[in-house]
Parts: C-alpha cells; sequence; structure tokens
C-alpha cells in the first residue's frame, strides 16, 4: 500500500477540521459574552439553560442563541413533535454553535412528525422539511444523529455553515439537502445511509443532496453515504461546482424496503444534470470511491460542463464505472474495477486512467476487495480510516488512498 498517499488523506481531513472548526470566541471591548446553552431531557424551557437548570428542547435554545453562543445537548434521544426551525443567523467569525455534550450520544428522532409519513404522491411543505429545517447562514452544527425525519437536514439559502461529524439515516427523503441560493458550506465526516421515501418510492432519498440551487464554494469531505434509495451524493440542478474529496458511495438503488414498484436510481456520485434543462456545472471529485451501487459508480446524468474527475475508485457498480458521456470531463489517474464497462468519456480528456493504461484490473490486480475498513468505525480524528481496499497491487499510481 501507498502509505505516504493514506497519511495524507487522513492528514488532509484532519487539516480541513482544524482550518474549519475554531474555538467559540471570547467577547472582546464591548461585545456581549459568548453564551452556553445546555439542552437535557430532564429540562425545562423555562430555566436558565445551564448546566446545572439546562432547557428541556432543542428549539428553545436555538430561539435563544445568538452569534458566538454555544448549544450542548444532553446525551439521550429527542423525540420531536415539531421540527427544529433555525432562522437566526451567527455572523462572520462568531458563529453559532449546535453540538452534543462533550463524550455524550445525541439522536434526533423525527419519526412523530406528520411530514414523516406523507402518503404516496403526497409532497412534503417546506417548512417540513427535515428534522433540522434552516434558512440561516454562519451555524456550526456538529455531532448530532438524526433519524426517522422528513430530511435529515434541510438547508435552503444557506451560507458559511460548518456541518461535520453528523449522521443522517432511515429518513423519510434524503439525509441531508441543502438547496437554493447556498455558498461556502463546508460537509465534513457526514454519515448518511438507508433514507428512503416512501411516497415516491424511493425515487428521490439520497444520502447527500446538493440540490436545485447555485452558490460558489460549497464543499463535501470524508462523506460516507450508502443503501440509500435513490443515490449516494446528488448533484442535480446544482448549477455552481461543488467539491467532492475523500468520500465513499456504495449499496445504493436497491430496494431494501420492499417498495411495490421502485423507483431508486441507484448512482454512487450523480454530478449534476436536470432532466430537460441539464445546466452546465463544473463540478470536482476527487480521491473517493464508488462500489456495489445498483447502477453507475459516477454519472454526468446529463451535466454538460467540464468535470474533473481525478484520483478516484469504482467497483462492481452494475452499470459504468464512470458514465461521463454527456460532459467535458478531464479524467486523470482514475481506477475501474469489475464494473459493468469501465467508462463512458463523453468530449472531455482522459490520461492515466486504468483504461488508458491497458491490461486486466480485476480482484487479482489490487491488494483487497474487503471494504470493512473504510465501511467500518472512524478514526479518532473522524477520518475514514487507511486500508488496502482497491489499491493497485503493483503500486500504480491511480485510483483513491484512505
Amino acid at each position: 500500500m501507498d502509505r505516504s498517499k493514506a497519511k495524507w488523506a487522513v492528514g488532509a481531513a484532519a487539516a480541513v477540521l482544524a482550518l474549519a472548526v475554531p474555538a467559540v470566541g471570547t467577547a472582546t471591548g464591548t461585545e456581549p459574552a459568548a453564551a452556553l446553552i445546555v439542552v437535557a431531557l430532564d429540562g425545562d424551557d423555562g430555566g436558565a439553560g445551564t448546566e446545572a437548570d439546562p432547557l428541556a428542547t432543542i428549539q428553545a435554545a436555538v430561539d435563544r442563541a445568538g452569534p458566538g453562543d454555544t448549544i450542548q445537548v444532553r446525551g439521550g434521544t429527542y423525540v420531536l413533535t415539531e421540527n427544529i426551525t433555525i432562522a437566526t443567523s451567527g455572523e462572520p467569525g462568531n458563529p453559532i454553535t449546535l453540538t452534543e455534550y462533550p463524550g455524550e450520544e445525541v439522536v434526533i428522532d423525527g419519526d412523530e412528525l406528520p411530514a414523516s409519513h406523507t402518503p404516496i404522491g403526497g409532497s412534503i411543505p417546506r417548512a417540513e422539511r427535515g428534522s433540522i429545517h434552516q434558512e440561516a447562514s454562519h451555524w456550526r452544527i456538529q455531532g448530532l444523529e438524526l433519524v426517522r425525519g422528513p430530511y435529515g437536514v434541510y438547508c435552503d439559502g444557506c451560507d458559511d455553515n460548518e456541518f461535520l461529524d453528523l449522521t443522517t439515516r432511515d429518513n423519510y427523503e434524503t439525509g441531508f439537502q441543502l438547496q437554493g441560493a447556498s455558498s461556502r458550506n463546508l460537509i465534513l465526516n457526514l454519515d448518511s445511509y438507508g433514507n428512503h421515501d416512501p411516497r415516491k418510492n424511493g425515487e428521490s432519498a439520497d444520502g447527500l443532496g446538493i440540490k436545485e440551487g447555485g452558490g460558489e464554494g460549497n464543499r463535501v469531505v470524508g462523506a460516507r453515504l450508502w443503501h440509500n434509495a435513490d443515490d449516494g451524493f446528488d448533484a442535480w440542478m446544482f448549477t455552481s461546482a461543488i467539491t467532492v474529496e475523500s468520500a465513499v458511495a456504495w449499496g445504493n438503488g436497491v430496494n431494501r424496503w420492499d417498495f411495490p414498484d421502485f423507483q431508486g436510481d441507484g448512482n454512487g456520485f450523480k454530478m449534476g444534470g436536470g432532466g430537460d434543462v441539464d445546466p452546465a456545472a463544473d463540478h470536482v471529485l476527487r480521491n473517493s470511491v464508488a462500489f456495489d451501487n445498483a447502477v453507475d459508480g459516477v454519472t454526468d446524468n446529463g451535466n454538460p460542463g467540464a468535470l474533473t474527475v481525478t484520483r478516484s475508485t469504482t467497483f462492481g457498480n452494475g452499470g459504468t464505472g464512470f458514465d461521463l458521456a454527456d460532459s467535458r470531463s478531464t479524467l486523470t489517474a482514475n481506477l475501474s474495477v469489475l464494473d459493468g464497462s469501465p467508462v463512458e468519456p463523453g468530449g472531455g480528456t482522459s490520461d492515466g486512467n486504468s483504461w488508458d493504461l491497458g491490461g486486466d484490473w480485476d480482484e487479482d490486480s489490487v491488494l483487497s476487495t474487503d471494504p470493512s475498513v473504510i465501511t467500518g468505525p472512524r478514526g479518532a480524528d473522524g477520518a475514514i480510516p487507511a486500508s488496502d481496499f482497491l489499491v493497485p497491487a503493483d503500486g500504480t499510481g491511480i485510483g483513491a488512498r484512505f
């Protein structure tokens, strides 16, 4: 294994975290002191919001918080009857933080929200989308697990937010969705899986969607997106470049819920597109892996933009490893192993990829086809752990490294 590359991948994620998560600042001059607001299952929304006298609901804490404040949620399962609505923004350099209490696990359960059980063919009212519904900027949301909601996190018109170490699973729509006019958001070390949508028979529930909008500088780092009804990652109708790096998508588009007329698309990374419109967007995918997805590992989905796909790997996908036939893509040092077919390159350039190098790229050509390390527990720093999974046995410098 190329250990230098593995160390680089883990180190890069740690560096992003270090840069992206400065300590909560202290007040200077006439600025008000940053407050610590504590929430606990045995709290009282009429309380002081301190550790000794916590609030009972996350919404009450959100309503009290201002720029620079930190909300810490004590461990346990918080069952919602109304979604958590975030409408107040922090400030540049002075975000509002919502996080778990140190060392404790927080689950936000949206199964009792009415929109979680929207009937087949029904629509979810915009304000009810998400166990966390956010229309605000300059927030840092970290370490929470969101389950069984109508979307886990839904953020529309959101700038300069950091979403760190979240888990969104078994939601009745996309696990995490960012859309609208949204710029400069960082999604780091997201685990999103088992998301499904009975109301559409699997047609739209992705692990992570950055869709239907535009905005510069959005980044996804270290995401793992698996066993979702539709796609792992979906950038449908997002008109600005998104960067996705050191991410893994697997097992998407399989009918695990016995839907009667299953409609899941089943791609690992869907890099844009939009039906009859197909807006051009120059998305970037690097150092990422897509395997065992029902259809394609990576697809442009009709996006005619100039995609950049570098040092990424596809393995055992039912369709094409890299289906970029409609785009003007730059494909460099990528690896396809035992996909239905390796590549549809489109009108761009292809250099140093496995299909350019020739030879047989099968299970004997890589050190391991066992994904258990990268799909298992994350490292102490939250990064995907290093492994030999799909690393070329002869040391050829192609494909992803963790």
